[in-house]
């Protein structure tokens, strides 16, 4: 247990203590501080309280969050699809269903599990994300480039961080866009409604998503989505905020939605500068069968 967490409440903090909390320290969420009330790890002038609560001006909270459980990262004998190898990068399809690197929840069986396995990485990103300079989510599919040695990591997080690569996803969405092209210019952060979740808010990150409409059924449109910055599910909000959410997406879309194993969003191209020789490199993946599998049985039930 570790005890670095407290607070003095003002009256800008008065109220149930588990939303105010959740409020105050948003690295946290709501459900996991309920968890540590629950479990006695939140004190109220030294008490142990309920969720329900009320803080009140002068209160002092303590919170002692448990340790994190200790991951141990091994490499593991996990088939890659490689799209590409030299000395210093990877390409790498990664398939629908695949966490990129370990996390509470996921230990093991990771994409970096495999990379480990396969290839010396990178070590700028700490323990658990050797070789990742840039994440797509678990049940998105495509290309991703991971770094074998440091030049290579600093190069390519330049690039990134200088908007100079190419991102590019294929995403099949809910109703029918009628422009043909389009940007999504709005602000992204952590939702004040649900924690596990990014919206768009006033004070976010600035995001920018282009998309460009590749076929229109007659409740579904296949877009391509090319990405300007790199926010997290960055394609997922503002497709929904643009009143299209991703089919299969169970964070962001409604409810009836077409089956499958999550999104259905695919990173089909991937450009940057080699590290080494700054010569610029391109490369495309085709869309994962189940994708292909759905926009045929669309395109002979849901014609435009």
């Amino acid at each position: 247990m570790s005890t670095d967490l407290t607070l003095n409440v003002d009256s800008a903090l008065t109220g149930r203590i588990d939303k105010q909390l959740g409020h105050h320290f948003s690295q946290f969420s709501r459900s996991q501080i309920q968890k540590w009330i629950e479990d006695g790890h939140v004190l109220v002038n030294g008490q142990q309280v309920k969720s329900k609560y009320k803080l009140t001006v002068g209160d002092r909270v303590e919170i002692i969050p448990e340790e994190p459980k200790k991951i141990d990262l091994e490499p593991e004998n996990i088939p890659l699809d490689i799209v590409y190898e030299d000395d210093d990068v990877i390409v790498v399809n990664k398939p629908q269903g695949m966490v990129v690197h370990p996390a509470p929840g996921h230990p093991d069986h990771t994409l970096v599990n495999a990379l480990l396995y396969h290839s010396p990485l990178s070590t700028i990103n700490g323990e658990f994300r050797p070789g990742i300079v840039h994440r797509i989510d678990k049940d998105t599919s495509g290309l991703l480039m991971v770094a074998k040695n440091d030049m290579a990591h600093r190069s390519l997080a330049a690039q990134l961080k200088a908007k100079t690569n190419e991102r590019e996803y294929v995403a099949l969405v809910h109703g029918v866009i009628k422009e043909d092209r389009g940007t999504i210019d709005a602000p992204l952060g952590r939702s004040l409604k649900d924690r596990k979740k990014q919206a768009v808010v006033a004070d976010g990150r600035h995001a920018v998503t282009h998309f460009k409409v590749l076929e229109r059924f007659r409740h579904y449109t296949l877009v391509a989505c090319r990405l300007e910055t790199g926010r997290t599910h960055q394609i997922r909000v503002h497709m929904r905020y643009i009143g299209h959410p991703l089919a299969g997406d169970p964070l962001y879309g409604p409810r009836k939605t077409l089956p499958g194993n999550g999104q259905y969003l695919h990173a089909r191209l991937l450009g940057f500068k080699h590290p080494r020789t700054g010569k610029q490199m391109t490369f495309t993946a085709p869309l994962p069968d189940s994708f292909s599998k759905m926009l045929e049985h669309l395109r002979k039930t849901d014609q435009a």
